[in-house]
């Protein structure tokens, strides 16, 4: 028996914000497209971001909300840190910093990369995330050196579970030295998992996996509902090297 294709929810004008239908209506091709419309209001990406859904759209596209299946993750202990990260993260070359330029950080990682021109944030989406860190959801971890930005992430911190948006390095390493604090950082608070959204070489190097979007969503549901360290975002603060780098020593 042949099955009709599944469409996308289409989110009705000034409809709730937590309108999304269950993620077992997801689209399996496009893999994970659930919804299209709506906004990106704060309250709409908190909404979102519980259920395991995020938006991914280009410029001229209406919004688009995904949960693909299998969901690329990464727990914070199963971090890899090769010996020449390790050797840069023990040489001191950058200080990793919280908070302090978040914009930036979002304008770095929307810029240019070497394969494409193209991005997909956009003026919208840099000033939906940029009111989210304003209310204190989304955050930036940085990359310092020499006094100036090298590099950075992006994401969104709900509960104990973090949902990481995008990353760019400007100087070499820059990149895998926030992830490695990121997880170091995580780890201590007791974060239980950072959301990659979608697989990528570099992701995977670094001890990502692939899991079923069913355990993910379990996991999501139960780290959304957990009460993190008061402060532990706080704006300057600086991240120490992870401890785990002088196993490689």
């Amino acid at each position: 028996m042949n099955h009709p294709p599944r469409c996308p929810f289409i989110i009705p004008p000034q409809s709730a914000a937590d309108c999304f239908p269950d993620a077992a209506h997801a689209m399996r091709e496009p893999n994970g497209l659930i919804a299209i419309g709506g906004d990106l209001s704060p309250e709409r990406l908190l909404a979102a971001y519980r259920r395991g859904i995020f938006p991914w759209f280009s410029h001229g596209e209406p919004i688009l909300w995904w949960t693909p299946d299998p969901r690329c993750v990464l727990p914070p202990p199963s971090i890899r840190i090769s010996r020449r990260l390790a050797r840069t993260l023990r040489s001191g070359r950058f200080e990793v910093r919280l908070n302090t330029r978040f914009d930036d950080v979002v304008r770095g990682c929307a810029g240019p990369r070497g394969y494409t021109d193209e991005t997909w944030i956009t003026g919208e989406m840099a000033r939906a995330y940029g009111r989210l860190h304003e209310l204190g959801h989304a955050h930036s971890i940085e990359a310092w050196q020499d006094g100036e930005l090298a590099g950075g992430l992006y994401g969104v911190a709900i509960g104990r579970m973090f949902y990481g948006e995008s990353m760019y390095s400007a100087r070499r390493d820059a990149s895998k030295v926030v992830l490695a604090h990121l997880g170091a950082w995580l780890e201590f608070l007791d974060f239980g998992l950072i959301d990659c959204q979608v697989a990528s070489s570099h992701l995977m190097s670094m001890g990502a996996t692939l899991i079923p979007r069913t355990q993910f969503l379990a996991q999501v549901h139960l780290l959304c509902a957990q009460t993190p360290a008061p402060g532990a975002w706080s704006k300057g603060r600086i991240l120490a090297c992870p401890d785990r780098v002088r196993a490689l020593q």
